[in-house]
């Protein structure tokens, strides 16, 4: 009966490291690159706002 809750429990710790160590592995290895440098936000003006 216990037996069963404790391979559960195995099973969750076992995907919560695999989770972790893919989300380390991909901040580690970065997926960097340059920002966009035009496009994004502008401020409205008078005709822009109708």
């Amino acid at each position: 009966m216990g037996g069963g809750l404790i391979t559960l429990i195995r099973r969750a710790f076992v995907a919560i490291g695999a989770g972790i160590a893919v989300a380390a592995a991909i901040r580690v290895r970065g997926h960097g690159g340059i920002p966009p440098q035009t496009g994004g936000w502008r401020e409205l003006r008078g005709d822009d706002l109708r």
